[in-house]
């Protein structure tokens, strides 16, 4: 006789989170990289050295206002490379075992899985960002953008088309940055989490952050800022503020998430 088919796996129920929640989340954040501060320098390190390697490209193909734009829209890929951040605190919670090998083979292996996709519609959000950015100097500044970043800042604070191309350009990539907060802040440690398919995990995200959304919106606000403040010493910060982050955000899903229903029939956990 066949098997009878495996019910579909369901995305856990997220509660509405309040401002408490988001505090702690940080402390926990806080917490589990002070007790594995090496996992996450490691992983901080990545994000940091690959700021610094784009500045660097930027620099040699003469490009250095580019900077602007990838350096806001860079920690847009940061839950990505959080992933491994995910699983250091699942396993701290859990009391599983903590290893390079385990934590980066888990890691390595969200590539066959639905996170896969979803880094597909990160990055695919974070190129249109640099592609409306080039749009937006083109239309605003003319092809002739200055070469150095010196000029092009002082073109933009000081002349009525920079001020504007800098008006406009934020306010596109706010709504783009949102939209990837909404689908991405829940949905990536979803991923890593259980085993629903990418739409179902951004679908969820996104309602979960309708449900709270000042709470919501002051957590971005929090990301928003500390990556600012890390991106400053040539994305330096990142070595830290990345993996608390990462950490927090962990932290603020398993504080959302509902405890699963127990199946019909199954005894009452004991109190």
């Amino acid at each position: 006789l066949a098997a009878a088919p495996q019910p579909a796996p369901r995305a856990p129920r997220l509660r509405a989170i309040g401002f408490g929640d988001i505090g702690e989340a940080l402390k926990r954040g806080w917490r589990d990289f002070l007790r594995a501060p090496l996992y996450g320098l490691f992983f901080g390190g990545v994000f940091a050295l690959g700021g610094i390697a784009i500045y660097l490209l930027l620099v040699v193909y003469d490009a250095p206002w580019m900077i602007i734009p990838l350096a806001i829209g860079f920690p847009l890929i940061g839950p990505f490379v959080a992933a491994g951040l995910y699983e250091v605190s699942r396993r701290l919670a859990t009391g599983t075992p903590l290893s390079w090998r385990a934590v980066l083979v888990t890691v390595f292996r969200q590539r066959e899985r639905q996170l896969g996709w979803m880094a597909f519609v990160v990055l695919f959000i974070f190129w249109v960002w640099l592609y409306q950015a080039r749009i937006l100097l083109a239309i605003f500044m003319g092809f002739s953008a200055p070469s150095s970043l010196d000029k092009f800042l002082a073109v933009v604070v000081s002349t009525q088309s920079g001020l504007s191309f800098l008006a406009v350009g934020t306010l596109v990539g706010l709504v783009l940055a949102l939209v990837l907060f909404a689908v991405t802040v829940f949905a990536m440690p979803m991923l890593l989490d259980t085993e629903v398919d990418f739409v179902t995990a951004t679908v969820t995200s996104l309602r979960a952050v309708l449900a709270s959304p000042l709470p919501m919106l002051g957590w971005g606000v929090v990301v928003t800022a500390l990556t600012l403040v890390a991106l400053a010493p040539m994305f330096l910060g990142l070595f830290v503020i990345l993996p608390v982050l990462g950490h927090a955000t962990w932290h603020l899903y398993a504080l959302a998430k509902e405890p699963a229903a127990a199946p019909s029939g199954a005894p009452a956990a004991a109190a």
